[in-house]
């Protein structure tokens, strides 16, 4: 990967935008072919945010490459014990060109900083390998698999940021 990505704290109103039927140019930024996410998605992401945001945290972020929108990925919920939970999503047109973890290693870095966090964790389907080598390729070990009520079979994974 060449681009360079950037993380771009996410507001409301650009989820209205990015949920628009056409989105045009918003702020500069545009979006990929297809958009996105679904609006399912978005509508999740949204409701992560906003629940962020309502604890006082601002850690949601669109992935911004070349003033495209490439993604979303955030905290799913503020930091509890010293651990914080990560979630992330590349627009499907755009998969393949390293953006996931790319975006990964800009919130490790974030949470890094972060005096709250001391590790991270992400989870994913076992069939999802690519999120799996996203988190592998940012250092991520996987410690356990558990089964969620709604999803299944989930694979969970841990990185230490502090000690």
């Amino acid at each position: 990967m060449t681009d360079v990505i950037s993380l771009r704290e996410v507001e409301d109103a650009h989820f209205e935008w990015l949920l628009e039927p056409n989105p045009g140019r918003y702020e500069g930024m545009t979006v990929p072919p297809g958009g996105v996410d679904q609006p399912t998605i978005l509508g999740h992401v949204r409701d992560i945010v906003r629940r962020l945001r309502a604890a006082n945290r601002r850690d949601g972020w669109m992935v911004v490459v070349d003033d495209e929108v490439v993604g979303l990925c955030s905290y799913k919920a503020p930091p509890t014990d010293g651990a914080v939970e990560i979630g992330y999503g590349m627009a499907p047109s755009r998969w393949g060109r390293g953006y996931a973890t790319a975006a990964v290693a800009a919130m490790l870095d974030v949470a890094q900083a972060d005096p709250d966090v001391h590790v991270v964790v992400a989870e994913t389907d076992p069939s999802n390998a690519a999120s799996a080598r996203v988190l592998e390729k940012n250092g991520f070990e996987r410690v356990a698999t558990r089964i969620d009520p709604k999803d299944g079979e989930t694979i969970v994974w841990r990185k230490l940021v502090r000690g």
